[in-house]
Parts: structure tokens; C-alpha cells; sequence
């Protein structure tokens, strides 16, 4: 069983980790601010060439898995193991198909010359080409904490299959979920932003 006083210390360390999480995807969408006020009608432009019905749905699936973490936090506090590894494998689940969704976008863009400094975007707007420069360093930089938020998520469903998380000593899963909610309310941000900008 884990010592209330560590408990504690474990989560006010993840929650100042989080807080530069943000202070880091923060300056990013202030520099999206910025250049949206330079090049608004590029930058509508180019939000028009995104398909918001993945965008969508890719926001949707986040907000489920959202929910599934932490009723597998909820699952095992109440010492149902079972349901929290079920919860925890949907969650899982859920990461994979917002990759592969994400994965099958950015294929259809670079097939189609839409990407940074393509010739495409350097002979039109130059709003556009940095629409599309921040595009995919916003959404890759997230795709890249979908993947770490993955593979925290898989070694807390270990350690809960393995016995190393319980009831009385969930810290882990706990952290993981929070991990896992930053990821989604950064793409709370994310998808207004570039797939309805107006």
C-alpha cells in the first residue's frame, strides 16, 4: 500500500509535468494566433482542404477513450479488475484508430503535394504553406503524445494484470489517465483551430 504523503507527491509531480505540456502547446497556438491574423483568408483556405469528418470523428474517439480511462481509475479503486483491464484495452484500442485515421489523412495530403514547402503550397498563398507547416507540427507533435499516452496506458494494463496495481495503490493508473485527458483536451484545441477555422 502506498504512503498517503507519496500519493501525494507522485501526483503534484505529474500534475507540474502537465503544466509544461501545456505551456508547450500553448506558445504553439499562440504562434497560430499570430499568423492567422497575418493570413486569414490563407489559412481558412486551408482549413477548407481538411476533412472535418475525420477531424471529427477523431474527436469523438478521444473523448470515449477519455471517458473509458477513468472509469477503468473508478473499475479498480472499487477492486474490479477485470472491468478496469476491458476499459483500459478499449482505451488502447480507441489510440490505435485515432492513428490510423491520422495516418490515412496525412497520406492523402502528401499524395496530393500538401505539405510543407511542396511545390504546391510554395507556388500559392504563402499563408497557406504555414497553415500546412503548423498543421504538421501540431498534429504530429500530438500524435506523438497519443503514443506515449499508449504505451502508458499499456504498461498500467500490465501492472494491473499483474497485481502491481490495486485498489489501494492505483498512482500509475491514475497518472496514465491524466496523461491520457491532457491528449484529448489538447485536441479539444486542435480541431477548432485548423479543421473550422472560418
Amino acid at each position: 500500500m502506498e504512503n498517503k504523503s507519496d500519493f501525494t507527491g507522485i501526483r503534484i509531480g505529474m500534475w507540474l509535468f502537465l503544466y509544461t505540456e501545456i505551456i508547450l502547446f500553448g506558445g504553439l497556438f499562440v504562434l497560430y494566433a499570430v499568423y492567422l491574423h497575418m493570413y486569414p483568408d490563407d489559412f481558412v483556405s486551408g482549413g477548407k482542404q481538411l476533412d472535418r469528418v475525420i477531424g471529427a470523428l477523431n474527436t469523438v474517439i478521444l473523448l470515449i477513450s477519455s471517458f473509458t480511462v477513468a472509469a477503468s481509475i473508478t473499475a479498480i479503486r472499487k477492486n474490479s479488475k477485470k472491468l478496469s483491464l476491458g476499459l483500459l484495452a478499449f482505451s488502447f484500442l480507441c489510440g490505435v484508430v485515432f492513428l490510423v485515421n491520422k495516418y490515412f489523412e496525412w497520406g492523402y495530403k502528401f499524395h496530393h503535394d500538401i505539405y510543407p514547402n511542396s511545390e504546391t503550397l510554395t507556388n500559392g498563398p504563402p499563408g497557406e504553406n504555414i497553415f500546412f507547416g503548423l498543421y504538421y507540427v501540431i498534429t504530429g507533435l500530438h500524435g506523438l503524445h497519443v503514443i506515449i499516452g499508449m504505451t502508458l496506458l499499456a504498461v498500467s494494463f500490465i501492472w494491473v494484470a499483474k497485481g502491481k496495481i490495486e485498489h489501494n495503490n492505483f498512482a500509475m493508473l491514475e497518472n496514465s489517465g491524466l496523461y491520457w485527458h491532457l491528449v484529448d483536451l489538447i485536441w479539444i484545441f486542435v480541431f477548432p483551430l485548423f479543421y473550422l477555422v472560418l
